[in-house]
């Protein structure tokens, strides 16, 4: 059973991974080129989203069901080991945290500009944040 769910977290991360890479690219381009945000922006920043907080459910199961168990003492001498059970979930928390926060923020923006940077600012941060805690070596 963690076996098959490890695999769907770590498949599902490259869907996630290009949708949220796609959100920050897009808010990157639509602030750079002063583009006017519309629906096809909302929608792309929202699937973003969607992929992170779904790939974060499917990391919280495959952390409690995993049969190392919680982080302990033992666990943060090894730096595989800390790093699957400490930094990588905690990081990945808070860049989603930060992402989550972007997606909020925007809702009560009213000029394009502001959208787009606002986007750029939580989602690129957030993106960066989860790229630097991902185990690249299970991952490959």
């Amino acid at each position: 059973m963690y076996e098959i769910i490890q695999k769907l977290h770590s498949g599902f991360a490259y869907l996630a991974f290009l949708l949220l890479v796609v959100a920050v690219v897009n808010s990157f381009v639509g602030l750079f080129f002063k583009k006017d945000f519309t629906e096809k922006d909302r929608k792309i920043a929202l699937f973003g989203l969607a992929a992170i907080h779904t790939q974060l459910l499917i990391g919280l199961v495959v952390y409690f069901v995993s049969p190392l168990g919680f982080a302990s003492l033992g666990q943060m001498k090894d730096a595989a080991l800390r790093l699957t059970s400490l930094e990588h979930p905690l990081m990945n928390l808070i860049g989603i945290t930060l992402i989550t926060i972007g997606w909020m923020k925007h809702k009560k923006l009213t000029t394009s500009e502001s959208k787009f940077k606002t986007f750029s600012i939580y989602y690129g941060l957030g993106l960066v944040i989860i790229l630097s805690k991902i185990p690249w070596g299970l991952w490959f």
